[in-house]
């Protein structure tokens, strides 16, 4: 059986966990080459690797020095309104909300400190002269612990050339730490029409025709399905949110019952999970025909995005869960276009996890918050976005539990 060590190849699931005021994070990147003779891997976490074998896990701290600088002012930076650029993104004006984050292209007149930033920045501060900008890593106020699962370990390979990777700095970018508030404010997701879109006609025209596609790969799909399984338990009563012809819940889980809510009756039909279905329209009645404290568990699947009315809508489905039932929100970075809310496609895919979240906290029906993501696994060879990239589509949930 091989082992972890000094000239091993590995394929390894990096999982950073952490905490913030209101949930708890879980962000895992699948590293497919670990090179322990060349890349860059906390001192304690390739200690802890060594000798290490296929299925194993490991934890570690992940002290701040290792990637991450340490918090500081010297990071924020006051400007004059005037030098945010409001750009123009899909045909819409830009103006700089609380609590969003920019890229620094959107900043124009710098000097001094700022001038040679090229990461992205934090809006925590408007008074309508000037603007407060923080460039500090949004981790780098938590406590952080990052482990390694070994999913596959190479021969001995004499190779010694190419490129390096620091595998924490990996994890740990790229827009982690982008779902949390500012100092536990509130952020400014709900300022430019954010729920207005392409196409206003009735939802139920635009899926009268039923579409018999999945709408993420087949890893992803067996990412939100092990998801799924790690919450729901034999037994549950579930409610498939905005469901289809698929529910992507574990085939041998034996839960009581499944019903569907959706708007196709060929897709709802088709479902074999399904026990009973519903045709019903989330987005022109938010009220669902079901009684009080009616459902264990119910779980949205990559369709949170089209809700127009959704601040609602979580509160309706804490209405029908039993006390401390979870609902639980799937996503990825596909959607349909016309039906989009405006504000989705215009906001970092970790900055959509803190407007799920935001759903959860304005509607006031949760607690015990958590959320999770899943990047970088290779796509399958036979999907056909293949030729787009070669990453698998990333996985992302928020989960709450009623109170």
């Amino acid at each position: 059986m091989n082992k972890i060590d000094s000239n091993s190849l590995t394929a390894i699931e990096f999982k950073l966990s952490w905490q913030s005021q209101f949930a708890s994070h879980v962000d895992c990147y699948f590293g497919p080459k670990v090179n322990f003779w060349r890349d860059f891997l906390p001192f304690s976490l390739q200690e802890a690797l060594m000798n290490k074998t296929v299925g194993d896990e490991v934890e570690v701290p992940l002290p701040h020095d290792d990637v991450i600088l340490p918090y500081t002012t010297n990071h924020i930076f006051t400007l004059q309104s005037e030098q945010f650029n409001c750009n123009f993104v899909r045909g819409r004006r830009v103006e700089p909300r609380l609590g969003r984050f920019y890229p620094n292209k959107f900043l124009q007149h710098l000097s001094g400190a700022i001038k040679n930033k090229t990461t992205p920045f934090r809006c925590i501060k408007l008074n309508g002269e000037t603007l407060q900008v923080d460039f500090n890593h949004p981790l780098a106020q938590h406590e952080l612990k990052l482990a390694a699962k070994i999913h596959h370990i190479s021969s001995k390979n004499e190779e010694r050339g190419g490129r390096c990777n620091d595998w924490a700095d990996i994890v740990t970018s790229q827009g982690v730490g982008f779902q949390i508030r500012y100092q536990n404010s509130p952020t400014d997701f709900f300022s430019d029409d954010p729920f207005g879109r392409l196409d206003w006609a009735e939802d139920g025209e635009f899926y009268q025709q039923p579409r018999f596609v999945t709408h993420v790969d087949e890893k992803a799909i067996e990412i939100i399905t092990d998801f799924y399984g790690k919450w729901l338990k034999p037994g549950m009563k579930v409610l498939d949110l905005m469901s289809s012809w698929k529910s992507h819940l574990p085939e041998n889980l034996a839960l009581a019952e499944v019903t569907g809510l959706g708007l196709n009756e060929e897709e709802l039909e088709k479902n074999p999970q399904l026990t009973h279905h519903v045709i019903h329209d989330l987005n022109k009645t938010s009220t669902m025909p079901y009684g009080d404290n009616e459902f264990d568990a119910v779980i949205c699947t990559v369709s949170v995005e089209y809700l127009t009315q959704p601040i609602e809508v979580f509160a309706e489905v804490a209405r029908v869960l039993k006390p401390n039932g979870y609902f639980i929100v799937t996503f990825s970075n596909r959607w349909f276009p016309p039906k989009v809310i405006n504000l989705w496609p215009d906001i970092h895919e970790f900055e959509r996890v803190g407007l799920v979240m935001e759903y959860f906290l304005k509607s006031e029906k949760y607690t015990n918050l958590s959320t999770y993501s899943m990047r970088n696994f290779p796509r399958p060879v036979d999907d056909k976005h293949i030729h787009e990239t070669l990453q698998s589509d990333p996985v992302f949930a928020v989960l709450g539990q009623k109170v």
